[in-house]
């Protein structure tokens, strides 16, 4: 076990904290994920303090003493905050809840240090430090919370189904955590979750899209995924996603089944991008295929046109989930695009189609090409290395032609004045001739694109183009 009183010097202020506890004759606490994260060793820079007495009162006198001005009060909730040390520090008194069936905000009245660990989610944030004179730095492990991060083990401090039918949001949240922190859940809470799943009915919307964000967020999101899938909550909360699940398409270089491979997808795009909305177009990019979904004889499973209807799809779903609307045209282009790059790889693709590509997806292009890659999700290596290297083949043809299409954009280095001037002619469609030639020959290499070189070429070129004329 940590030695929770060394690792509080890191923060002298606490000191002062406990002494204003002593003063007051209250009890003093950190709880929950600071001294969660701590103890698993990741960074945080919120801190929650349990004051067992007036959280509001406590935290406008600690301010007062630490000089900070600019105190956050929430008397609604019984709760204030105020930033300090590029540390955000929030207060509560101790409380009791209790729920009615039909809400997840509970009646709430003053309680005892036990009361306030009782109400909480899970077992790995019940735990509290003492910040008293008395017994500072003393673990408050009610719950075995320290066994539990030690095996990575999510479980609810009391029976799973009155914390779950209290607060249906905890279902979410503990597939959440079980995503950030990659623990497992315990059985009879996975169980509750699934059998309530139908509670997060009286859930906002913002508030679940909001957890569904958080595990989108996470390191390796499928975890979160594939439970809210195997549970049956992702039927309730993203049905289009759950419907890809025992969807079986051809294995060339994808996983077998629609749900599982776009999980792979999603974990191969949080390798290497934090982009949440690249994650969700990873998510979203096949969503299409159940719907269109077709045996051919001689081929297998066919998803023609799936690209299309998935992108039309976006906009009902960012509705339906209140995500924001400016981010809707990025998704529904990566979805729209995502099989364009690949179509492309052929040695005699034209110039004009990968101009389309580079037109249709236009600053968005490296995320497209990313998610085409995370798209790779076959086991055999050789398979994954062909299909990369087909991207680099594309994306090589792309440069070539922005190369070639920043050149053609230049200007010839002689303007039309001078040329009129030099050649005694008036503005006419000859000036517009006469920078062509110039310019075509910079193209073709015959001259270098400066001013000299243009010019000499142009003192070589006016008699002949005069003469025709």
């Amino acid at each position: 076990m940590i030695d929770f009183n060394t690792k509080l010097g890191d923060y002298d202020f606490l000191k002062v904290a406990s002494d204003l506890a002593e003063k007051r004759n209250e009890g003093l606490y950190l709880v929950g994920g600071f001294i969660r994260d701590l103890i698993l060793g990741r960074d945080r820079d919120e801190m929650d303090f349990l004051v067992v007495g007036s959280g509001p009162d406590f935290a406008k006198q600690l301010a007062e003493e630490l000089r900070v001005s600019d105190v956050a009060i929430f008397k609604n909730f019984g709760t204030a905050h105020f930033h300090y040390r590029n540390l955000s520090l929030e207060f509560v008194g101790a409380r009791k809840e209790s729920y009615s069936r039909n809400s997840r905000n509970p009646k709430v009245t003053p309680g005892t240090l036990d009361d306030d660990l009782n109400r909480r989610d899970f077992t790995i944030n019940t735990l509290a430090v003492s910040l008293n004179r008395k017994d500072y730095g003393s673990l408050v492990d009610k719950f075995n919370g320290y066994k539990d991060i030690s095996d990575k083990i999510i479980r609810t401090p009391l029976n799973p189904d009155d914390t779950f039918n209290d607060d249906p949001l905890r279902i979410l949240r503990a597939f959440r955590f079980a995503s950030q922190l990659g623990f497992e859940i315990e059985i009879s809470t996975f169980n509750a979750a699934s059998k309530l799943a139908e509670r997060l009915s009286i859930i906002s919307q913002e508030r679940i899209t909001d957890e569904f964000f958080k595990i989108l967020s996470s390191p390796k999101p499928s975890i979160g995924l594939i439970l809210l899938y195997e549970s049956g909550i992702m039927k309730i909360i993203f049905p289009e996603i759950e419907a890809m699940g025992g969807v079986e398409q051809r294995k060339e270089y994808h996983h077998k089944d629609v749900f599982y491979h776009t999980c792979m997808v999603v974990d191969n795009i949080a390798k290497v991008s934090d982009n949440l909305w690249l994650r969700f177009a990873s998510l979203v990019h096949d969503i299409a295929k159940p719907p269109t979904k077709r045996f051919v004889e001689g081929t297998g499973w066919t998803f023609h046109g799936h690209e299309e209807l998935g992108a039309r799809m976006m906009k009902s779903i960012f509705e339906r989930m209140k995500l924001p609307l400016h981010r809707l045209s990025y998704i529904e282009k990566l979805v729209r695009l995502h099989l364009r790059p690949i179509a492309l790889v052929d040695e005699q693709v034209s110039d004009s189609a990968i101009r389309r590509l580079i037109v249709a997806a236009d600053e968005d292009l490296d995320d497209l090409i990313t998610l085409c890659r995370a798209d790779i999700t076959s086991k055999n290596p050789n398979k994954v290395n062909k299909y990369l290297e087909n991207y680099e083949l594309v994306m090589q043809k792309v440069r070539d032609v922005k190369e070639k299409d920043k050149l053609r954009a230049f200007q010839s280095p002689v303007r039309g004045d001078e040329i009129m001037k030099l050649c005694n002619i008036p503005p006419s469609k000859l000036v517009g001739e006469i920078k062509s030639a110039i310019e075509d020959a910079i193209l073709d290499g015959k001259i270098g694109n400066n001013y000299e070189d243009a010019y000499n070429y142009l003192l070589q070129l006016k008699d002949k183009i005069l003469a025709q004329n």
